[in-house]
């Protein structure tokens, strides 16, 4: 046996073939990785052909021609959702138009996904055709619209077929895409510009009022908000005051076409300043409420750093209103901080880059116009109109204390009022609108039933709100603060407790005499 095993590989090594005595565990090594790579290549080939029939469909509609294409990708707001969807409906529904829309199934630790991924059929993760998933989005108050999540639409009209992916915002996607393929470049982007003129045209933002506010992740968030239901009997301010506030807001919309035949510009920029209180937010809710033939997007807090996004939403939906509550939070004078807040750049430029006939009104509210960078306020284009709203005097207050108690079983005599009005001198609307509430409240503990609020119901909350040890209270709403005190924002400096004098947007009298209603 011996021997014969040595003359067989005398007779391999004869033959030129691989003798045991020249083999090397490296040549071994890599023979079996190649080996290795081959069968694992032919898995993964198998596996997609079995398990990402998303892609097989695909590349069987677009066929040999339409892989060879470039895939073409816009990306969009995310608050662009639901007008994407609009349009991708009424697009599909012209005629001589084809349209299949494919659900996909994708494993949840898998987020990103691509067209052109679906077209080479590679780096893939495991996929299933599914109905449409679907995102249930706001468009318009009160209605929804069912927002295509992951799809590919499957098109065939007079370009050919072709395939369009959209990719709507998820948890772990916040963006949009729409991806088109199997078409030349040019002929995708004029189909994406079709999309897009869609969208404008029946973007269903356009002439609504809308909060604007900022998500966790960053992103833009439009929602629609109900249409204040104010008056001008509703807004407690000297005549003279609120004619040349609605004069330059509403104004200019009664005559657009007149001031522009005379070279006329219409974008402006109207500033409400006054102490914290004093009825500005009131007022430009009175606003938002008149101008609706305007879309109107409300910027406050937080959501102001989106000022630059927001305007140029508002370009596309003229005519537009864009407000920016307390906009001393970010246009606070540069000198004031050690640096310049790159929202305050982002406001300067936007208020500048909107054309001079298109019609959009900038509304800023603030408490402290004596910080307000002076490049904002003193530049016509920017601001070019401030209004002060001051605190009510006597005839305002008891036009207050009528307005605020409209809905409640009043019983007061004509003293019962004077007496309020003298009381409450120095105070903000705020006050008032809480002095209401807390007489409520006291005709509650004595008759649960609410048969009617009394003078000496109104007496008692108001010596309660006049209590040295309502201080705070009475700060919280806007009396004895001197806005000189206050930061960009309004907020109290730390230690700061009213007391005294109370500046120059009024005085609470606390030294004088208390006269009590209830003896």
């Amino acid at each position: 046996m011996l021997v014969s095993g040595s003359t067989a590989r005398c007779r391999g090594d004869e033959a030129g073939g691989p003798g045991l005595s020249e083999r090397t565990p490296d040549k071994d090594a890599r023979e079996f990785a190649a080996a290795l790579r081959g069968l694992l290549s032919w898995v993964r080939s198998t596996a997609n052909d079995e398990r990402n029939e998303v892609s097989t469909l695909v590349r069987d509609f677009l066929g040999a021609e339409g892989v060879r294409h470039s895939v073409v990708t816009r990306e969009l707001s995310a608050f662009d959702h639901v007008n994407l969807q609009t349009a991708i409906d009424a697009w599909s529904a012209r005629d001589g138009r084809m349209v299949q829309v494919n659900g996909v199934a994708m494993p949840p630790q898998f987020s990103g996904l691509s067209l052109q991924q679906l077209v080479a059929g590679e780096a893939l993760p495991p996929l299933r055709l599914t109905a449409p998933a679907l995102a249930d989005l706001p468009n318009g108050p009160g209605s929804t619209l069912g927002c295509l999540r992951l799809a590919v639409v499957l098109v065939t009209d007079a370009d050919g077929q072709y395939a369009v992916l959209i990719h709507g915002p998820s948890e772990h996607h916040p963006g949009l895409e729409i991806e088109v393929a199997g078409l030349p470049v040019d002929r995708a982007q004029r189909l994406l510009a079709e999309l897009d003129r869609l969208r404008a045209e029946l973007n269903v933002y356009r002439g609504h009022l809308l909060d604007v506010s900022i998500t966790p992740m960053g992103q833009l968030n439009l929602a629609f908000a109900d249409l204040p239901r104010l008056g001008r009997a509703d807004v407690v301010l000297p005549a003279s005051v609120l004619a040349r506030i609605e004069r330059h807001a509403c104004g200019v919309a009664e005559h657009r076409d007149a001031l522009l035949a005379v070279g006329q510009h219409l974008k402006r920029g109207l500033l409400l300043y006054g102490p914290p209180g004093s009825g500005k937010t009131h007022t430009t809710r009175y606003l938002l409420g008149q101008m609706t033939g305007y879309t109107r997007l409300v910027l406050t807090g937080r959501a102001l750093v989106a000022v630059g996004a927001v305007t140029d939403l508002a370009r596309v939906l003229l005519p537009a209103v864009v407000v920016l509550e307390d906009v001393d939070l970010v246009a606070e004078e540069r000198s004031h901080g050690p640096a310049s807040s790159p929202v305050l750049f982002d406001l300067l430029d936007a208020m500048d880059g909107a054309a001079p006939d298109a019609d959009l009104l900038f509304l800023l509210t603030t408490n402290r116009a004596d910080l307000l960078e002076p490049a904002l306020a003193a530049r016509p284009g920017r601001v070019d109109v401030a209004v002060e709203i001051a605190l009510p005097d006597a005839t305002a207050r008891r036009r207050l204390l009528a307005l605020y108690g409209a809905d409640v079983p009043l019983s007061l005599t004509e003293e019962d009022i004077t007496l309020a009005v003298e009381r409450t001198e120095g105070t903000t609307a705020s006050f008032i609108k809480e002095l209401i509430r807390r007489s409520v409240l006291e005709a509650l503990h004595d008759d649960p039933a609410l048969t009617a609020v009394t003078g000496q119901h109104l007496g008692r909350a108001l010596d309660d709100l006049l209590d040295a040890a309502q201080a705070v209270t009475r700060t919280l709403l806007g009396v004895g603060v001197d806005p000189a005190d206050l930061p960009a924002g309004g907020a109290l400096r730390p230690g700061l407790l009213p007391g005294g004098p109370f500046g120059p947007y009024g005085r609470l009298a606390m030294s004088r005499r208390i006269i009590r209603r209830d003896g």
